[in-house]
Parts: structure tokens; C-alpha cells; sequence
């Protein structure tokens, strides 16, 4: 009896997995609202944006899941590797549909590292402001491209090849 279960289960297991994955379905917001924030575990100094307008942002449907968010965290991560001379940052990015939401998110941040009793006193808490610093557009139409292309076989990208050609 055991023996005829485990064999339901991998041929079930085996159909799944051959019928392939399903993408979710992806889209363009016109606008989001976004902000950053920077830290480290080296010391106590923490980074802050304002909540920046950011245009034609994707996210996934199912979820309102922001696609590039590593690509944007990597903006503020370069910004103040290069103009502070704060390399190492560990940087995230949060964002919302409408700038009221990500200012709840931002001020919500804050109170973490300003106003909590555990933790007042122990930040250097800095402010980027907009004039230093914005996201700009992350296009995943290329990246998405990219990704097919890395992942055709060499004959594949021949064939590719020649139907440009």
C-alpha cells in the first residue's frame, strides 16, 4: 500500500514538473511612489531618501511585487559608494501606488532608528535630499531579452542569427 503512494506521488510530482512554469503576469505602472534607505553592520551611520516619484515602474500582478528592486537598491548603493565614500551599504528600496502610502512606510522607518527607545541616540541617522540623488527608471523589457538570450542553447542563437540575417 505504502509502495503504490509514493509511486501516485512522483508520477503526480513528474506531471507538474513537466507541464512547465507558469510566468506571472507582469506590468507597467504609469508611477510609484519610492524611497530608500542605506545602513550598515561596519557602524551607525543610516540613510534615508524622501519618497521620490519614480515613472513606468513593473511590478508583477499577483502580489504587487516590484520587479528591479535590486537594480534601484543598487543605484543608492552606488551613489553612496562613489559621491559619500560610504562603500558597503546594505540598501533597499520600498515603494507604494500613491506617495501618502510610501510616507506612512518612510515615517514608519524612521520612528524606527529616531524615536524607539532601544535604539535613540545609537544611529547617526542622514537625510538624502532630491537634489542629490534620484532612481531612475529601471526598463525590464531589456533585461527580460537579456535573460532569454542567455538562456537559448548555442544552436539556438544561430538559428537566431540567421533569421536576422
Amino acid at each position: 500500500m505504502r509502495h503504490l503512494l509514493y509511486r501516485t506521488l512522483a508520477i503526480a510530482l513528474f506531471i507538474a514538473l513537466s507541464m512547465g512554469t507558469a510566468s506571472a503576469k507582469r506590468i507597467v505602472l504609469p508611477k510609484i511612489y519610492m524611497f530608500g534607505f542605506a545602513a550598515s553592520f561596519n557602524d551607525t551611520i543610516v540613510h534615508f531618501t524622501n519618497v521620490m516619484e519614480v515613472d513606468s515602474a513593473w511590478v508583477v500582478k499577483k502580489g504587487n511585487f516590484l520587479l528591479g528592486r535590486t537594480l534601484y537598491s543598487r543605484q543608492l548603493r552606488n551613489y553612496l559608494a562613489k559621491e559619500k565614500d560610504l562603500p558597503q551599504r546594505t540598501c533597499i528600496v520600498m515603494y507604494a501606488k500613491t506617495k501618502e502610502k510610501a510616507e506612512k512606510q518612510l515615517i514608519k522607518l524612521r520612528k524606527l532608528y529616531t524615536e524607539d527607545k532601544r535604539n535613540k541616540g545609537h544611529f547617526d541617522v542622514r537625510y538624502i535630499n532630491d537634489g542629490e540623488f534620484h532612481f531612475e527608471t529601471v526598463d525590464m523589457r531589456e533585461l527580460e531579452v537579456e535573460n532569454n538570450d542567455e538562456a537559448a542553447t548555442p544552436k539556438e542563437k544561430k538559428k537566431k542569427s540567421k533569421k536576422s540575417k
